[in-house]
This record gives C-alpha cells, sequence and structure tokens, in this order.
C-alpha cells in the first residue's frame, strides 16, 4: 500500500457499517475512523475485534446528528460514508418499489448529511440505484447543499479485487471538484482466485478447519456430491451427464440459467459473492478443484477481508446463513481503499491548490 500525506487529517463516520469491509479499507488507506453504525448486533463482534473505530448499535432511522458530531469532535475533515441495504435495488429483486422500507434508509443518509454538513461524502452500492428516483434525488440533494459530486460504476476487479463484482460509487466534496482514483492511478495488479485462495488448507465437504472455524464449508447430498464431481472448473450443469441435470433444468426455461451449480475457475477472478455463496446450488460457487462449495473463510477472503479477519467469538457456533449474510453484503475492503485514497488525495491537491494561491 502506498503512503499518501496524511497531514491533512480525515475523520469518517461509517453508516450501515456492517462487518466492517468499508471501515476496514478506509483505515487501511490513512482514514481515521471513528464509529461505526448498524442495526444488526451480530456486526458489532468483527467491526469492533478488527476495526478501531466504535460500534454503535442504532438503526439510521433513530440516529441523531449530535452522536455523528460527537464521533466527529476535532476532525480537521469529515467523511460520512455509508452503503445503505441494497437489495430494494439489486437486479436479483424484481418486486422491489417505492414502499419498501429501505428506500427511507437513503433519504435518511441524506438527512444526516443535511444536518451534519461533513466536508465529504460517500456512498457505495449496487448499479441499479442509479435507475431509481431515490438517486436522483439523493445526488440532486447534495449539489443543492453546494456538493460537487460525482458518480461511477465501478469494476472492482480492475482495482485488484479476485472477484467479478461492479458497484456503484459515489463521492462528494464541499472543497471542489472530486473523483475516484482510476485502476492505474490505484495500481493494484488484478487477482485470480488462486492468487487468493490456492495455498489454504484442503478440507472435506461439511468440514470445520482445526485451527481456523471460519474454515468450513456445507456438507452435500450425494446427488450434489455426483454433480459437483461431475463439474469443470469454469463450467455449470450443462457439462453433466442428463441423469444429475435438475428437472427444472431440462425444462426449455431451465436452460437460460446456466449462472447455478458450477466451479470457479483458478486463473480468473471468482463470480460475484452473495449472501448464500457457501452453498453449492446457490451460483458457480464450487471449489475449483476440491469436491465442496467455497468455505466461509475463502468468501470473506475473495471480498477482500484480511485471512485473519475475526467474525465470531471463540468458541460460539457459527451460524452459516449469518456471517454468509455479512461477509456477502460488505464493501469489499480494497473498494474501501480506493474510496480513502482517493479523498485523502483530493483534500492534498485542495490545499496544495490553496496554497499555490497564497
Amino acid at each position: 500500500m502506498r503512503k499518501i500525506n496524511s497531514n491533512a487529517k480525515i475523520t469518517a463516520v461509517d453508516l450501515f457499517c456492517g462487518a466492517g469491509g468499508l471501515t476496514k479499507g478506509l483505515e487501511k488507506s490513512g482514514v481515521n475512523v471513528k464509529l461505526g453504525v448498524d442495526v444488526d448486533h451480530a456486526c458489532e463482534y468483527p467491526y469492533t475485534q478488527n476495526n478501531q473505530a466504535d460500534f454503535l448499535l442504532k438503526s439510521v432511522d433513530d440516529l441523531k446528528s449530535e452522536e455523528v458530531n460527537n464521533a466527529f469532535e476535532g476532525a480537521k475533515f469529515k467523511l460520512l460514508a455509508g452503503c445503505a441495504p441494497c437489495q430494494t435495488f439489486s437486479s436479483y429483486n424484481q418486486k422491489a418499489d417505492s414502499s419498501d422500507k429501505r428506500w427511507w434508509l437513503l433519504l435518511q443518509f441524506s438527512r444526516l448529511i443535511q444536518e451534519v454538513k461533513p466536508e465529504l461524502v460517500t456512498m457505495e452500492n449496487v448499479p441499479g440505484l442509479t435507475e431509481q428516483d431515490v438517486f436522483n434525488q439523493f445526488v440532486s440533494g447534495l449539489k443543492e447543499q453546494g456538493y460537487y459530486t460525482s458518480y461511477q460504476i465501478v469494476k472492482c476487479d480492475d482495482y485488484g479485487l479476485p472477484q467479478h463484482r461492479n458497484r456503484l460509487v459515489l463521492l462528494a466534496s464541499k472543497l471542489g471538484p472530486i473523483t475516484l482514483l482510476s485502476p492505474k492511478e490505484f495500481n493494484r495488479k488484478p487477482k485470480t482466485v488462486k492468487q487468493a485462495i490456492g495455498r489454504l488448507p484442503e478440507i472435506e465437504a461439511g468440514e470445520i478447519h482445526a485451527k481456523d472455524s471460519l474454515h468450513q464449508c456445507s456438507s452435500l447430498s450425494e446427488l450434489n456430491y455426483k454433480r459437483i464431481v461431475a463439474s469443470k472448473q469454469g463450467g455449470t450443469w450443462r457439462d453433466w451427464p442428463k441423469k444429475l441435470v435438475a428437472k427444472c433444468h431440462q425444462k426449455k426455461s431451465g436452460k437460460t440459467y446456466p449462472g447455478v451449480y458450477g466451479r470457479m475457475s483458478w486463473d480468473k477472478p471468482s463470480p460475484t459473492i452473495t449472501t448464500q455463496f457457501f452453498g453449492f446450488g446457490n451460483g458457480r460457487f464450487g471449489h475449483p478443484e476440491q469436491n465442496r462449495a467455497i468455505s466461509l473463510r475463502e468468501g470473506a477472503i475473495l471480498q477482500s477481508f484480511p485471512k485473519s479477519y475475526k467474525f465470531s467469538k471463540p468458541g460460539k457456533p457459527i451460524g452459516k446463513k449469518n456471517l454468509g449474510r455479512m461477509i456477502g453484503n460488505a464493501v469489499p475492503v480494497v473498494l474501501g481503499e480506493v474510496i480513502g485514497e482517493s479523498t485523502l488525495k483530493h483534500v492534498e491537491n485542495n490545499n496544495e491548490r490553496k496554497t499555490a494561491k497564497i
């Protein structure tokens, strides 16, 4: 990671912080994150165990500007960050409309920006959000408050994430025009599945590794075991003998959905990690070589969490569903680094321009 002149300190508050992916990335870039806010109590342990920030268990609906300002006390430059729950705007959700309460959460984010008046704002979300009126309302509100704004759809693998993942990233600043660093400026090499998880110890389907309880994977039925044995790297159920193909896929309509029951490829980034990545039948989440779905740890690493990131208390049972949700919903750590470095460079350049005018 490159060193950036951080004489111009940025202090951040991370709304909808989840397990801490964005916070970890911001911290790695040199941003001082003081507080993470989330309504999910399960996020408190991973957030506080792996980051320097405090955690506030609270809905953004109920969050007061005073609570945010307290975290910003003494800050030279304030960054308010957030990724409102994105399922409403996802291409996987065909039923979302403006009656969904999660639209309101984005407007609550806008409310806090108006009340706290931070110099810097960032928002990360699914690309489909740009097609919604609520996004246009959000951007218009920023501009009305005097923010320069920019947003783009980011191919995260261009920035070194070992995963095909497209995300919307918005940056806003009261200091001047602001943009996200380009992949060339960020200068992180592309990364494959093998480079990311190729050295992890082998485990069997249903096994928990003795030295890392997160390195565990789901068991397989006899039928699904036969299916994964018949699966090729980068392939789908279309590679199987007909007797193994599910009846729904044998129908004409089913043949248009090849993106399930497949193995990842060693020499490419992984497919998008969803909240159910730990299930072989939920996507192309089969391990490239071993006859199993990827483990929780492998999913976290593909989201660029450090290999030592702690997600659950020692000795406590691990719920795959809860952890899968936290990992799959997280902002990739490397994307948090890109955002952090972009804001630091922006503040640094703004200070240089001001100095040059004196």
